[in-house]
């Protein structure tokens, strides 16, 4: 019993994820997929809404202890601005990744053109609610972003998880407030928020128990919905849109073994492998859960712990790139809204793949970080350019699995770019200690 307690965290998450493909596929070929939609996939919602469960307390009060940490207003601005530069720098090179991988490789002239059609037919009722989820973005004005940023109410905003930004907008008055105030005045409303903070990161730990049986049901899920109701079937569409998963496939891996180990060799003495072998169980659950959200506590703890990034760094930079830093969601949507012309048999223009990368990384910055809510972006990607809307049914089964790897480049970026802020907050803390005189 003592030798399986010291089995990490991470290989129990692993064996879930294996035994959960394993079963998906015998569910499938021995006619269980009703009995593992019943049974076991609640096991795996009840994971994930355990996770969003603490995300909102996590973002609102690490967030507002990282900026009460700080001990001036000039260095809460400095680290937002290279924070803010470096996700939108990252955005733009993965939207111009994918949009290059898609027009080099042409993965649209693979697609069968009476199967446009089919899939149209097969996926109308989710297209149309896509559709509608989008049109209550396209038809707001330029700033409705911002407009939308700042609540109405504190406590209305965190009763949604889909209001991330919302959140970080209250922390950061809250935690620019604390700054303001002389320390003596708020020492006790800190210390409530230090206490608070350590039950929240107890609760991650409770709720991380539960990791290896939610990724089971997840990926069993997984398997058996996408597989529909005959694994020949899986097999015939899989193929059909397999040029479109290489040319995604490829390009996250760009980001990943190529960008992000650029990026971070070039402010950081860190070596990627040891990079990568510190967020792994991070990457493990964002690929089964699909949510950037939902895995912010466990990469906030990899961070911290395996590659040594100061919690004030971490709380404020990690929540912002939960929310506005998409890199694989980007791609994605380069190379689908692409894929889709293509496979249209329309060309899209230089100055529309410009409008594309300018209206995806807007996107990227008000998409939730849940699962899906790409898709929903991409509606809006496809109406810049004067797609048609219901070419996102040519990818829906691809979707989710899909998804997982797009989520899992997510969390990467964000971990990059906070290993990156530690180290430029270190060398501006000891450029001031230089230049303090001597007495």
């Amino acid at each position: 019993m003592g030798k399986l307690k010291k089995i990490p965290l991470y290989v129990w998450i692993l064996l879930g994820m294996l035994l959960g493909v394993i079963w998906g596929l015998l569910a499938i070929k021995i006619g269980l997929k009703q009995f593992t939609l019943d049974w076991f996939s609640p096991w795996g919602t009840i994971f994930i809404n355990l996770l969003k469960l603490v995300a909102i307390p996590l973002i609102l009060v690490s967030l507002i202890k990282g900026i009460s940490d700080l001990k001036d207003i000039s260095s809460l601005s400095g680290m937002g601005l290279k924070t803010i530069a470096l996700y939108i720098f990252t955005t733009v090179i993965s939207i111009s990744i994918g949009l290059v991988m898609v027009n080099l490789i042409n993965p649209g002239s693979y697609f069968p053109p009476e199967k446009s059609q089919e899939y149209s037919e097969i996926y109308r009722m989710q297209v149309q609610t896509k559709q509608a989820d989008a049109s209550t973005y396209q038809d707001d004005g330029p700033l409705q972003f911002i407009v939308d940023i700042v609540p109405e109410n504190m406590f209305g905003a965190a009763a949604n998880n889909a209001n991330m930004l919302q959140i970080i907008f209250i922390a950061l008055l809250i935690g620019i407030a604390m700054i303001l105030i002389p320390e003596k005045q708020v020492s006790p409303f800190k210390k409530l928020i230090d206490s608070l903070n350590d039950i929240v990161l107890k609760l991650i730990d409770i709720v991380m128990k539960f990791a290896p049986i939610g990724v089971f049901a997840l990926l069993a899920d997984v398997i058996v919905s996408v597989a529909g109701e005959n694994p020949g079937d899986t097999a015939a569409l899989f193929s059909a849109l397999g040029m479109y998963a290489i040319v995604v496939v490829l390009g996250l891996m760009i980001m990943v073994f190529v960008v992000y180990p650029v990026v971070i060799s070039s402010f950081t003495k860190l070596k990627f492998f040891q990079f990568l072998r510190g967020i792994f169980p991070a990457q493990l659950l964002a690929f089964s859960t699909s949510s950037s959200a939902a895995t912010l506590p466990v990469t906030k703890q990899c961070v911290e712990n395996n590659l040594g990034v100061d919690e004030e760094v971490s709380s404020f930079v990690l929540p912002i790139g939960a929310t506005i830093n998409m890199d694989g969601t980007s791609l994605y949507q380069a190379i689908a809204a692409v894929f889709i012309a293509q496979a249209y048999g329309l060309d899209l223009s230089f100055s529309q793949q410009i409008t594309i990368i300018i209206t995806a990384t807007l996107a990227s910055i008000g998409s939730a970080a849940v699962p899906g809510a790409g898709m929903v972006m991409l509606v809006i990607v496809l109406t810049s350019v004067h797609l048609p809307i219901e070419g996102i049914a040519l990818i829906f089964a691809m979707d989710r699995p899909l998804d997982m790897l797009r989520t899992t480049v997510n969390i990467t970026g964000d971990s990059a770019v906070a290993t990156i802020i530690n180290k430029l907050q270190k060398n501006s803390k000891n450029r001031n200690l230089n230049q303090l005189p001597i007495l």
